[in-house]
């Protein structure tokens, strides 16, 4: 097997709550439409391993990893606010995600698989010493130190999750390894107010955050000419030795808390897109995440699918229908197929630029921030 799903039931106790927009059941029914689909059946499963405090604190202050253990309300560090309520076992749960994360990045990069997933982490907004954005500890941030504690000597993050993926920037903002790219609700509009194209590294690291900050309503189209009009060439200047993806899928038109306008379709399409640049830069070796994502039955089921079966080397046909069994399970509304009907045509930036085009402003916008410091031409 090509590809390897890092899960156990025990990270869908990540759980705020019953009013909480971050509902547990996203993992849950991502797992159980994978199962039904035999996508499972295509990836080797294994359990993350027991929590390494040694590896939390590579990332997080001991004083914050206390607080989260003594699971009590602190404004200090962001915990018992509307958006990061406390709750049982905050810590065990979250410390296992970060585990699951870790232990994806050590299959890939210990060579055992060329793929490697975990759907229940992409908690990108979390903070050394602070809860955010429903994150609590930052699990990609943590695989990220992993792997340069090993020796990688070039990583490159991306993050297609409709929010700016802050904290992993903010951690190596001023580390000239680790490329972070995002591409994002502009934060004129959007949680967390960060992720502007001018913010693009530390002294010793410019050139090294890369921020597409994106209209709101822009759809399939609009969204996969900004990220073919910056991801890959960025890529190409950083030559990373692993890729590692965040894949938040609240970018999608029925998300109730943003307003980027992608189907379905257009998320899927971005996944391949990721897994040929892992393909083309890295030898293959691809890390990824799921992240937000809050139209908890009928769209982040469906998108993480498709990304397990990327993952798995091969991808669901849009047009399969889904399971009645699975859809029993959902019940009424439950989708009737793993597409939305999208058209994921769009036009290449290099073919045309439309300067009233505020997606392509956008888009001038990122290259004018980061290009010349990757030693990219403009145009």
């Amino acid at each position: 097997m090509s590809g390897r799903l890092v899960f156990s039931e025990e990270l869908t106790s990540y759980d705020f709550g019953r009013d909480h927009p971050m509902g547990p059941g996203r993992v849950r029914n991502t797992i159980s439409l994978a199962r039904r689909l035999g996508v499972l059946d295509r990836l080797e499963i294994i359990e993350p391993p027991a929590v390494d405090l040694d590896l939390l604190r590579t990332v997080h202050t001991q004083d914050y990893i206390d607080a989260v253990e003594r699971g009590v309300d602190d404004e200090r560090y962001g915990l018992g606010t509307s958006d990061n309520p406390t709750f049982p076992g905050m810590h065990e749960v979250t410390a296992r995600v970060v585990m699951g994360t870790v232990e994806a990045a050590r299959s890939v990069w210990s060579g055992e698989v060329k793929r490697a997933s975990n759907v229940a982490g992409g908690l990108h907004h979390a903070m050394p010493d602070r809860t955010s954005g429903f994150c609590v500890y930052n699990d990609i941030a943590v695989a990220i130190r992993w792997l340069l504690a090993q020796g990688c000597e070039r990583i490159a993050y991306v993050d297609v999750d409709v929010h700016h993926g802050d904290g992993v920037q903010s951690i190596f903002w001023d580390d000239p390894r680790v490329l972070t790219v995002s591409l994002h609700e502009t934060p004129a509009c959007l949680f967390p107010g960060t992720g502007f194209p001018s913010e693009t590294g530390g002294k010793a690291a410019e050139g090294t955050a890369v921020n597409v900050a994106l209209p709101p309503g822009t759809g399939d189209a609009g969204w996969l000419r900004a990220f073919h009009a910056v991801v890959p060439e960025v890529l190409a200047a950083h030559q990373p030795q692993v890729l590692v993806t965040q894949h938040g899928c609240d970018s999608h038109r029925h998300d109730p808390l943003a307003d980027l306008d992608l189907s379905l379709d257009g998320q899927r399409a971005s996944y391949l897109a990721l897994a040929e640049l892992a393909d083309q830069h890295t030898d293959g070796r691809w890390i990824s995440v799921g992240g937000g994502g809050y139209a908890l039955l009928d769209v982040v089921p469906r998108a993480w699918t498709h990304l397990l079966a990327i993952v798995s080397g091969e991808p669901v046909d849009p047009d399969t229908p889904i399971p009645e069994a699975w859809r029993d399970e959902i019940g009424p509304g439950a989708p009737l197929t793993m597409s939305d009907g999208g058209d994921v045509a769009y036009e290449p930036f290099e073919h045309n630029f439309h300067p009233s085009s505020r997606v392509d402003q956008a888009i001038v916008a990122t290259r004018k921030a980061v290009f010349p410091e990757l030693g990219i031409p403009l145009f």
